[in-house]
């Protein structure tokens, strides 16, 4: 039976596939053109430009929702600048790219600073030296030459978030201190207000233009698709309203290309998986479906430690009571993880703001109910669908040690 089974899954993929190099619509592609982002390109390349003689730029802060086009731009000119430069037979310019959402490479000041040093060449120990030791480590390094260093910071936001604004601070103060290298950053963030919430005094250090990506809208989308689809399908694959629809569907959701991208190619696996010839309007449904459920574990397993526990006690208290659900039970099992799990607990307002937050995210619905004399109070209803709502519950357990 198991065999059989078996044979039939395998069977689907022997044949001809539907696509023709699947590569093509996964985020890790750089496509030879980039569609819609002309101007976008022209005034990152005019901030950037200095760098083409080694003298330092201003620090660049680029902003935009997921999907915007921000990473594929910055690399795309700092690549040209710095091909540029090698092709001129010179060696003053080290480009550095950090991704600070990947695990244990930007939950720490040090962790940051190993991963720019790992970049250069060098190495340092994974943990023990005091930070102090690590950027004069750093100093040291580049110091060694007349260069500049080029660090692009991508989704800086969450470095911020988990380590605080002072490493920013620390880092561009440190051209003081240079006399052969100098520093330039270029931060990437998909929060429009990322500047707003840093230490005025960090703000000035930083010295820095910004530039904010909009969103592209469907027309826009479906150009970007059908661009790719061409490289990527089989001809004669895709039904005709299939780009229509996933442009019209990532255009709902910010004008996210990221999310039009990895819409198609998961219908198209989809597709390939039952054996069709042909990738259509069904398939792109399911694979919708897929992708919202895959989301949302994507955002409980990416919000702060804080954020993970006010869930977990939605979670708690959601599967061990039948009655409404309100802010105030939400907090007093809150203030009893944070003891087990040895957090400072927050104030309930702050709380009340986290609720607010996963309330704007979906993952929760907020209803204000008014008690008269005593009051108003929220109640909460859990919007995980059971099986997202069981894996978020085992990746919290394992997350917080609880």
């Amino acid at each position: 039976m198991m065999g059989s089974a078996l044979d039939k899954i395998f069977d689907s993929y022997s044949g001809e596939s539907i696509f023709k190099n699947k590569r093509v619509l996964q985020i890790s592609h750089t496509p030879v053109t980039i569609s819609h982002r002309d101007q976008q390109i022209e005034a990152v390349a005019s901030i950037l430009a200095p760098a083409l003689k080694g003298e330092r730029a201003s620090n660049l802060f680029v902003y935009g929702k997921t999907g915007t086009g921000k990473t594929l731009c910055v690399q795309f000119v700092t690549n040209e600048i710095l091909k540029r430069v090698q092709d001129s037979g010179k060696d003053f310019l080290k480009v550095i790219y950090i991704n600070c959402k990947l695990k244990k490479v930007a939950d720490t000041e040090y962790r940051i600073l190993a991963e720019i040093i790992s970049a250069l060449g060098e190495r340092v120990p994974a943990t023990g030296l005091p930070t102090d030791a690590v950027y004069s480590r750093f100093i040291e390094i580049i110091e060694r030459k007349k260069q500049l260093v080029l660090v692009i910071l991508d989704e800086i936001d969450q470095a911020v978030k988990k380590i605080s604004d002072g490493f920013l601070y620390t880092l561009t103060r440190l051209n003081s201190e240079l006399k052969n290298a100098q520093i330039n950053l270029v931060g990437i963030s998909n929060s429009l207000t990322f500047m707003d919430d840093l230490d005025p005094r960090v703000r000035s250090s930083l010295g820095e233009e910004e530039l904010v990506f909009p969103p592209y809208n469907a027309l826009q989308l479906q150009d970007i698709l059908r661009e790719r689809s061409g490289e990527a399908f089989a001809e004669n694959v895709l039904d005709n309203d299939v780009i229509p629809k996933c442009s019209a569907l990532a255009a709902r959701e910010h004008g996210d290309a990221r999310r039009a991208l990895d819409l198609l190619r998961v219908a198209g696996e989809l597709a390939e998986r039952e054996g069709s010839k042909k990738l259509t309007l069904e398939f792109l449904d399911k694979a919708n479906q897929k992708i919202e459920r895959d989301k949302m574990l994507d955002i409980i397993q990416n919000e702060p430690k804080q954020h993970q526990l006010v869930l977990y006690s939605i979670l708690s208290l959601h599967d061990s009571e039948k009655n409404p659900l309100f802010t105030g039970a939400v907090y007093n099992k809150y203030q009893e993880l944070c003891q087990t799990c040895k957090f400072e607990s927050l104030t309930q307002r702050r709380v009340s703001d986290i609720i607010a937050e996963f309330d704007m995210l979906g993952l929760i619905n907020v209803d204000v109910i008014s008690r008269g004399r005593q009051g108003r109070t929220r109640e909460i209803k859990l919007m995980l669908p059971e099986p997202i709502k069981t894996r978020a519950r085992e990746m919290l357990t394992e997350g917080l040690m609880i």
